[in-house]
C-alpha cells in the first residue's frame, strides 16, 4: 500500500479581527450530512478574513440571513446561494454540491426542489474536475480498507455512502490536510466521524451487529451447526469490541473484523507500526478479561494435542 510523507506542520495563521458580532455556533439540530459540507464552509469562512458584510455583497445575502446559513439557522439554503458562497471562499465545487445534494435530500427536500435549486449554476458545478491529484491517489489507494470498516457499523448501501462523503469532505478541506502532520490520519479521523454518525448505537457505543455476518471467521465454517456457534461467539466479541476507547477499537475492527496485517492497518489509521501494535496488545488484554478471545488467524495457538 503506498504511503504518505507526512508534511512539516504548517505555521498556524493569526485569527482574523473582524468588526461586529462574532459567529455564532451551529445549531445543535443540524443533521451530520448538513454538517459535512456545513463546518468545512464555516472553517474556510474563519480563516478568509472575510466579514459578513463583504460576503453579502457579493453573494448576495442579507448579513443576518448569511449568518443563520453558516449556523445552520433557518431554511435549508438553495444551491444558487452555496455555490455563490463556496466561489467567494475557494471551495472545490463538486465535493460541495454533493455533500449539499445529500443533507438537502435527508432534510426532506425533493429530488425536483433539488433540481430546480441548481437551475444556472449546474453545468459549472456537476462536473469532476480540478481534483487533486494528491486526492485522488489517496481516496483510490484506501477505498477498499474505509470500506471495509464502514462495512463493521453499516448497511452496504450506507458504508458506500459513507466512503464517499468522506472523500468528498477530504476534498472541501484538502489544504487544511496536507498542512496536518499526517494526510492519512486526517482522512482516517472523517472516515471514522463519518461512520459514527450514522452507526447505531446501544448503551451510548456503536453496534458492531452488521459485521456478524461477513467476518472471516464466519465464512469459514462449513456447517450450520458451526456457523451458529461462531456467529453467536462473534456477537459477544463485537460487544466487547464496541466498548474499545476509540483508537483501540479501529484497530481491531481493522485487524480481527476485516483480517488486514498491521501493516495495512497502520496506513490505513496514520499512525506507526507500533501504535498499532501497542493499541491491539492494550485492546486483546481487556477483552481477555472480559471474554474468552479466540487467537487470531495469524497467530499460532499454543494449544497441544
Amino acid at each position: 500500500m503506498t504511503t504518505y510523507p507526512s508534511p512539516e506542520p504548517a505555521t498556524p495563521e493569526p485569527t482574523p479581527i473582524r468588526p461586529g458580532r462574532k459567529l455564532g455556533p451551529i445549531s445543535t439540530t443540524v443533521g451530520s450530512s448538513h454538517r459535512a459540507w456545513l463546518e468545512p464552509t464555516r472553517e474556510r469562512y474563519l480563516a478568509s478574513g472575510h466579514t459578513l458584510g463583504d460576503l453579502s455583497r457579493r453573494v448576495p445575502l442579507a448579513k443576518s440571513k448569511l449568518s443563520e446559513l453558516l449556523r445552520g439557522v433557518g431554511h435549508y439554503p438553495r444551491w444558487e446561494v452555496i455555490y455563490r458562497l463556496g466561489d467567494e471562499l475557494d471551495l472545490p465545487g463538486w465535493p460541495l454540491y454533493r455533500l449539499w445534494k445529500q443533507a438537502a435530500l435527508d432534510a426532506g427536500k425533493s429530488r425536483d426542489w433539488v433540481e430546480r435549486s441548481t437551475d444556472g449554476t449546474t453545468a459549472v458545478t456537476i462536473a469532476r474536475s480540478g481534483q487533486p491529484i494528491e486526492h485522488a491517489a489517496l481516496c483510490l489507494t484506501v477505498e477498499a480498507g474505509y470500506r471495509a470498516y464502514a462495512g463493521a457499523f453499516l448497511t452496504h448501501q450506507a458504508r458506500v455512502a459513507a466512503v464517499r462523503s468522506t472523500f468528498d469532505i477530504l476534498w472541501l478541506s484538502f489544504n487544511e490536510a496536507l498542512a496536518s502532520p499526517d494526510i492519512r490520519r486526517y482522512a482516517w479521523n472523517i472516515l471514522r466521524a463519518t461512520v459514527k454518525a450514522q452507526a447505531t448505537y446501544r448503551d451510548q457505543r456503536p453496534v458492531l451487529g452488521e459485521a456478524a455476518f461477513d467476518t472471516v471467521a464466519l465464512r469459514e465454517q462449513t456447517t450450520l451447526e458451526a456457523q451458529a456457534a461462531q456467529l453467536a461467539e462473534s456477537l459477544e466479541l463485537f460487544a466487547a469490541i464496541s466498548r474499545l476507547p476509540d483508537a483501540q477499537l479501529d484497530v481491531m475492527v481493522l485487524r480481527r473484523l476485516c483480517g488486514f496485517s498491521p501493516e495495512t492497518t497502520s496506513n490505513l489509521l496514520g499512525v506507526s507500526l507500533a501504535t498499532v501494535r501497542s493499541d491491539e496488545r492494550h485492546a486483546i488484554r481487556f477483552l481477555d478479561d472480559t471474554i474468552e478471545l479466540p487467537p487470531h488467524p495469524e497467530e499460532p495457538t499454543h494449544d497441544h494435542a
